[in-house]
């Protein structure tokens, strides 16, 4: 073998061929190879050939990379850490999210590493150095060959060279971009760097990722529509289970259960199922409740689906029927939902259909006796949101970008106007403890919008319908009940 190779790689033809051959070979043989991430040899069923991450090709991570250059002066340099591992106690590291700026770039979905991108550099990588120790407790771990061979870096050093290659990028560059947010005195203790932020020559390198990150390309969104849908689906279960098991950590478990045997690896966050008073805390986290006969349960959830997130709220009675009161106030919810909604389209901002959704959530109250004046603060009482926030690899995606820019097409954003009246609140009684949001998630197209979670029920008479007749334990079969199916 070893013969056949020295005769093959004689001259240049054959040897680009040889090379092809081999790193094929490498990359076919699970025995051979491992990313320390899933590869479309080693997880097929996620992965097709050329994507570097599920349904994102390593086509597209270059053009971000040369985008996101467009975006920054000449002559400039970006730095982007990875995110640090957080622990939960001493030995036990809590589950591993990657920054979603690092993610964008570089497509590595593990700790440890630093990259670099520059006009005249284009993507450089520094990579952890596992120890043997390292790697037989917690896997393999990608380094330099994976980085130029499967990331597709111009240039790949061990994190040990970082002292000694970054300073002269540093020393090269006219002004230096760093991601704030995963900062590490790996290189933040440099001199270099040190002299540049003395200098006024650092800045940080968000504005610039969130402008990238802000408009979705074709393969991000239909990401989102997966995870969208994966997110409606598991609240649609959680609902059909919540007639005979209304207690919130019963629901919530139930949630994340549906969004993992659909494919998604983490929640987006922590599921918020308010039950009676609980759903008037907009971020209530408990979960530790039973939800009492006659009162209604809001369930805020999202999922995670390969870095893109979803995020949607329904809020419904488990006992299967709206009390009068609840139908007054949630009936004002749902007609701001959707006229919202219709708003959505190019060239107008979360901040107009914010405007809106006050004015008319502040009348309605007002004429249904909660709100005894026309003062913003009396309103700001019962709902101090806004109508919504950009969607993307981030639950609050680009966050950088105000919410007062026009919208353009491929921008998700969220509508969910809602209701939280606390239980001391001065109004009557029968108001008093009650929380509904309605959250949907809204594509702006060319023409308008496209709800991604429009499958999912809202519909008061839906919902009753729902809870009513297709319960678990009610009669009839729900593994064959779908979102779609309302």
């Amino acid at each position: 073998m070893q013969y056949l190779h020295r005769k093959l790689t004689t001259n240049r033809s054959s040897f680009k061929l040889v090379n092809q051959v081999l790193l094929r070979h490498f990359y076919s043989s699970g025995k051979l190879f491992d990313a320390g991430q899933p590869t479309p040899s080693t997880h097929p069923q996620l992965l097709k050939e050329g994507e570097i991450t599920p349904g994102i090709t390593c086509d597209e991570y270059i053009s971000r990379r040369k985008r996101l250059l467009e975006f920054l002066p000449e002559h400039s340099v970006a730095i982007v850490a990875a995110a640090p591992v957080k622990m939960m106690t001493d030995v036990v590291p809590y589950t591993f999210r990657q920054d979603a700026d690092y993610l964008y770039i570089t497509g590595c979905q593990q700790p440890g590493g630093i990259a670099v991108l520059g006009h005249d550099l284009g993507l450089c990588m520094f990579m952890p150095e596992p120890s043997p120790h390292d790697v037989t407790w917690q896997g393999q771990i990608a380094g330099v060959d994976v980085a130029t061979e499967f990331f597709k870096a111009d240039q790949s050093f061990p994190i040990s060279q970082l002292p000694k290659v970054l300073p002269n990028m540093i020393k090269n560059c006219s002004k230096l971009y760093h991601n704030v947010k995963t900062a590490i005195p790996t290189y933040t203790d440099l001199e270099a760097f040190q002299k540049a932020a003395y200098n006024g020559r650092v800045d940080d390198l968000s504005s610039y990722t969130h402008e990238a990150r802000w408009v979705k390309s074709s393969a991000e969104l239909n990401l989102m529509r997966e995870s969208a849908s994966i997110g409606c689906q598991a609240l649609l279960q959680t609902m059909l289970h919540s007639k005979t098991s209304p207690y919130e950590s019963i629901l919530s478990a139930k949630v994340e259960y549906e969004c993992r045997v659909r494919g998604a690896q983490r929640m987006a966050f922590n599921p918020v199922v308010g039950g009676g008073p609980n759903g008037s805390v907009i971020h209530y986290s408990r979960n530790d409740q039973k939800v009492k006969d006659g009162d209604l349960v809001l369930m805020d959830i999202g999922c995670e689906l390969h870095g893109y997130v979803s995020d949607l709220t329904r809020t419904w009675p488990p006992s299967g029927r709206f009390s009068d009161v609840h139908k007054e106030l949630y009936a004002l919810i749902l007609e701001t939902n959707k006229e919202c909604i219709e708003l959505c389209k190019p060239g107008t901002s979360i901040q107009r259909v914010h405007n809106y959704s006050v004015d008319k959530l502040a009348r309605g109250l007002k004429e249904i006796g909660i709100l005894k004046d026309n003062r913003l603060h009396s309103y700001h009482q019962l709902n101090p949101t806004s109508i919504g926030h950009y969607l993307g690899m981030d639950v609050h995606d680009c966050s950088k970008i105000g919410y007062d820019r026009t919208l353009k097409p491929g921008v998700v954003i969220t509508i969910e106007p809602g209701v939280y009246i606390p239980p001391n609140f001065d109004c009557a009684p029968r108001y008093q403890g009650i929380g509904i949001r309605i959250e949907d998630e809204v594509l702006i197209t060319d023409t308008g919008y496209e709800v991604l979670t429009g499958s999912l029920p809202k519909e008061t008479n839906h919902i009753e319908t729902l809870l009513n007749n297709h319960s678990y334990g009610v009669g009839k079969e729900t593994s064959k009940i779908s979102a779609s199916s309302f």
